[in-house]
């Protein structure tokens, strides 16, 4: 009788089978591997595409619908209340067939006084442009100076009791470091082409003549704010010596001053006003690539204008 295990061909076929059986398990454990990467992928996919909010607007319901507009926080040419994205916004709910009537909801400390005269333009155009939608305005916390600004623009604002509205006025904001870098012993070089292209630098002491200017310059926009405050209002407006000096109301005393016309919520609004409870919300929002860009190439850009450009700017605050 002979052994198995001295037969060379048995020993090969041994060989053969161990190795395969290894290839195989290894071939199963590679397509496990790949099984659970991609279900781990779409797992984060599907979070990502339920989470993330990939900027645009809602499209909730069809037919007659009221139209909000979301405007919060500081009016700026970068974030949710730029000109940009609240015309755009804008634009679409009053092209769309189905809008019955336009809300703004406003939250909002002010800003630029461009951005805020660009919205409040467009507010016009489209109101000229499409005389039957309405739009009206909502404030909840806050609407003051640039926010107020836009408001104004509205055929009516509603507010709550506790709401503050106003600071109808114009700043310019900036610091001044020249006894700081004296008793530190920093001296100032500053080489300009152009008496005045160091305008109200905050290393070199305030020069008058700059001063004066500085308040030309806000006065010329206080007047515009003042006139298109005048101009929207009309007749409701109750002007007294300190309407227009900057100071903030509450949501009824605005109501008394003729600055807002009644209390009044979103939903209200939309209910017995405009006579179209469902709510589509048209406000374009920051994208994850503007969310990005904006974190880490605005504080750089900014920083190098103020370089090369100085740190004073005007503001509707």
């Amino acid at each position: 009788m002979e052994i198995p295990g001295n037969d060379p061909q048995w020993e090969r076929q041994l060989l053969e089978k161990i190795a395969f059986a290894s290839l195989k398990e290894q071939r199963a454990k590679r397509r496990w591997g790949i099984f659970f990467k991609l279900a781990i992928l779409t797992y984060l996919i599907a979070v990502l595409v339920l989470v993330v909010d990939w900027g645009g607007s809602e499209k909730l319901v069809d037919g007659k619908h009221t139209a909000l507009i979301n405007l919060r926080g500081t009016i700026e040419t970068t974030g949710e209340a730029s000109a940009d994205k609240i015309n755009g916004a804008l634009q679409s709910a009053f092209e769309d067939k189905g809008t019955a009537g336009v809300i703004i909801r406003i939250n909002s400390p002010g800003g630029s006084p461009v951005q805020a005269g660009i919205v409040n333009d467009e507010i016009r155009r489209l109101r000229t442009k499409h005389p039957e939608i309405p739009l009206y305005v909502v404030v909840e916390d806050l609407c003051a100076s640039g926010g107020y600004y836009i408001a104004a623009a509205a055929d009516k604002i509603f507010v709550d009791k506790a709401s503050i509205v106003g600071s109808i006025g114009v700043l310019m904001e900036g610091f001044g470091f020249t006894g700081t870098m004296e008793k530190l012993g920093v001296e100032r070089r500053l080489l300009t082409a152009g008496i005045n292209k160091g305008f109200l630098d905050p290393f070199s002491p305030q020069d008058e003549k700059q001063k004066e200017h500085a308040q030309v310059l806000l006065g010329e926009i206080h007047r515009q704010f003042i006139e298109v405050v005048r101009q929207g209002r009309g007749k409701r407006l109750k002007e007294t010596p300190e309407m227009f000096s900057g100071l903030m109301w509450t949501g009824s005393q605005s109501i008394q001053l003729g600055l807002a016309d009644d209390f009044g919520t979103v939903d209200s609004v939309a209910r017995d006003l405009i006579k179209a409870e469902n709510i589509l919300d048209y406000s374009l929002k920051e994208n994850i690539a503007e969310r990005f860009a904006k974190r880490f190439g605005a504080e750089m850009g900014q920083s190098m204008a103020f370089r090369l450009f100085g740190s004073e700017r005007a503001a509707l605050h």
